[in-house]
Formats: C-alpha cells, sequence, structure tokens
C-alpha cells in the first residue's frame, strides 16, 4: 500500500559522514480493523541518512494519514518503515509504535532496516 501523500525529501546536507536524526511524533493515531475504535501511540523514528533526509511537514501529513486507517500496530509499523526507506533510502533505519494501553495491555513495535551495501 504506497503513501497517498509524497514523502518529500532534501539533499543530505553531510553525506560523508554518519550522524542520526531521531523523530517522534507522540500524536499518532489509527483504527482498529476489527472494532472500529481508535489507536493511540507514540511513532519514533531514528535513522543514519544516506543521500536523502526525510523532510519533517511532509512526514507529518503522511502519518495523519493513519488517522482513518484500519491498520494493526504491527502492519502500521512496517508500513512506515518500507515508506521511509523507499522514500530516502537511509543507511539504517528503525520505527518504533509505542502504542498506549487497551483492555491493560501495551505494545511496542520495533521495525529495523540496515542497508548491507553500505557495510552497516
Amino acid at each position: 500500500m504506497p503513501a497517498a501523500t509524497p514523502l518529500e525529501t532534501f539533499p543530505n546536507p553531510r553525506p560523508e559522514r554518519d550522524f542520526e536524526i531521531a523523530i517522534s511524533c507522540p500524536e499518532f493515531t489509527s483504527v482498529c480493523p476489527k472494532t472500529g475504535l481508535p489507536d493511540f501511540g507514540e511513532i519514533r523514528i531514528t535513522y543514519v541518512p544516506g543521500d536523502r533526509c526525510i523532510e519533517l511537514k511532509a512526514l507529518k501529513y503522511y502519518l495523519l494519514e493513519y488517522r482513518n486507517k484500519g491498520i494493526f500496530y504491527e502492519a502500521a509499523t512496517n508500513q512506515i518503515l518500507d515508506d521511509l526507506v523507499a522514500a530516502c533510502r537511509p543507511r539504517r533505519m528503525t520505527v518504533t509504535g509505542e502504542f498506549t494501553a487497551r483492555g491493560g495491555i501495551t505494545t511496542s513495535i520495533i521495525a529495523e532496516f540496515r542497508n548491507e551495501a553500505v557495510g552497516q
């Protein structure tokens, strides 16, 4: 399922250097596909950029697309990783979904990508 909102990027200002970018979206929402009830959580993205960095306003609008989407936590976290990797081709990236309690249970999903071509 490709993103409807384009994930814009911009040139990495220091492509010769490994540096980590950490992004937090503490107000992530989606919809439980079984109950139709809203799910709330935090999406954290950490990555070492390759040639491109993620533009934050575009990322915000991309994440808002999940607001009315019926999707399980696991699928959402992995889809976000897939879409971001396709958009910016990082050296490595981790997307963590920390979802709030529902029925007394909290869930954390951690999805990782490592670009083996750059020896990471």
